[in-house]
């Protein structure tokens, strides 16, 4: 890090995931991250107090990237059914591409994952109100016939009922010859059921 440049929380935690890249969870490092950045792990200490604080903000931030990129369709005009197939196929995608683009540090976030539950369940909880507002917009414009004071419960359906294509404990399964008409099949039942 040049002298200049001022040691930031989101420097840290892009040279964390730089690290993890790396070396692993198992073996990376504060220590590491301090080296990267050209400090010491002293000034890495005074952002983020613990290893675990580190592990934790760096995990959050990883996921939040999803939560980001689907806010267009959570967010966004058109009709509501399209806005929810759209939002289910593009998380597949961003879930795929996360798994087969950079299977290093996929793996070394399944790990941060299973460390950080909280983070893990916020980052869930995100996901399905991004649903939840679809539903809630599908029902104002007479597309869905979902419980009006029961979007989440019904996001929370919809998040639960697409698991295989979001969670990666089933990346495996991504690359499958019929996975996209899986996927296809799932969506169409979950129009359906929506529609009901």
């Amino acid at each position: 890090m040049a002298a200049t440049e001022t040691l930031t929380a989101e420097r840290i935690l892009e040279a964390t995931e730089e690290v993890l890249r790396r070396y692993g969870p198992a073996k990376a490092t504060v220590v590491d991250v301090a080296r990267v950045l050209g400090v010491s792990h002293g000034s890495v200490y005074r952002h983020f107090r613990t290893k675990a604080a580190l592990r934790e903000a760096v995990t959050e931030r990883w996921l939040e990237r999803t939560v980001t990129e689907l806010r267009p369709y959570a967010e966004g005009d058109g009709p509501a059914d399209r806005r929810l197939t759209g939002w289910l196929t593009a998380l597949f995608a961003l879930k795929r591409k996360k798994a087969g683009g950079d299977p290093e540090l996929m793996a070394t976030f399944q790990v941060l994952i299973g460390e950080n539950s909280e983070v893990v369940d916020r980052h869930e909880e995100h996901l399905v109100e991004q649903i939840a507002h679809i539903l809630e917009d599908g029902h104002r414009e007479g597309l869905f016939t979902a419980p009006e004071r029961d979007f989440t419960t019904t996001a929370r359906a919809v998040f639960h009922a697409t698991d295989r294509f979001h969670n990666p404990a089933h990346a495996a399964d991504w690359s499958a010859p019929d996975v996209e008409d899986a996927f296809t099949a799932v969506v169409s039942l979950v129009q359906r059921a929506l529609r009901a």
